[in-house]
């Protein structure tokens, strides 16, 4: 089923910048071996306003797979918890979906979910989330981490107590890759294997 974006509260920063889309290169050489040689070999570069690469991402060429998880809300149903699904790369600053500073660098994508404790009500219409982790600490292609363990991985990536994500959700059909806006999200469509799936890549949630 579509994720309708359209019931999201939005503070949005970018509503008049005009963000791009082109193919980028090969993934970056300082991952790990076995996580580098599981991307796909073409990835996907967002052009700032400016004109300067504001972020380029590659995805998993075969999508890892595990039972269904029958955990309510999710959408990405057939990715574990906890898997590596792609790769981010931030050539000068960066952000995530809730406004924080990324440094400029590599970083590792992990699928997660938020959790029903009460305190994450309605930031989204699915539970999947991306955790952005430094490359650099984070090496094991076949690892699954707890909610806990990522969430001390990621914070690393954002330098607060609260973990780098990205919001993420499986797409009804496959569609071109490419860069659509929805108000003032920039959103990417990509694919995780064979799974179509939408990245906010651009774009703060206020809530």
């Amino acid at each position: 089923m579509r994720k309708s974006l359209l019931t999201l509260p939005l503070l949005s920063l970018f509503a008049w910048a005009q963000y791009k889309y082109e193919a980028a290169g090969a993934p970056p050489e300082e991952l790990a071996p076995a996580i580098r040689e599981a991307l796909q070999k073409t990835g996907h570069r967002i052009i700032a306003p400016n004109g300067s690469v504001f972020a380029e991402l590659w995805f998993r060429a075969q999508a890892p797979s595990g039972p269904a998880t029958t955990e309510e809300g999710v959408s990405l149903t057939t990715i574990p918890h906890g898997s590596l699904v792609g790769v981010i790369r931030f050539p000068g600053r960066g952000a995530d979906r809730r406004g924080q500073t990324i440094k400029a660098g590599v970083y590792t994508l992990r699928l997660a979910y938020y959790p029903v404790d009460g305190a994450h009500q309605g930031i989204a219409p699915q539970r999947d989330f991306l955790k952005i982790i430094p490359a650099a600490e984070d090496k094991d292609l076949n690892a699954t981490p707890s909610y806990d363990e990522l969430v001390a991985m990621s914070t690393k990536a954002s330098g607060t107590s609260h973990p780098a994500i990205l919001g993420v959700w499986k797409l009804d059909k496959p569609e071109p890759a490419g860069l659509r806006q929805h108000e003032g999200d920039w959103i990417l469509h990509a694919t995780i294997g064979d799974i179509p799936i939408a990245v906010i890549v651009v774009g703060v949630f206020q809530g």
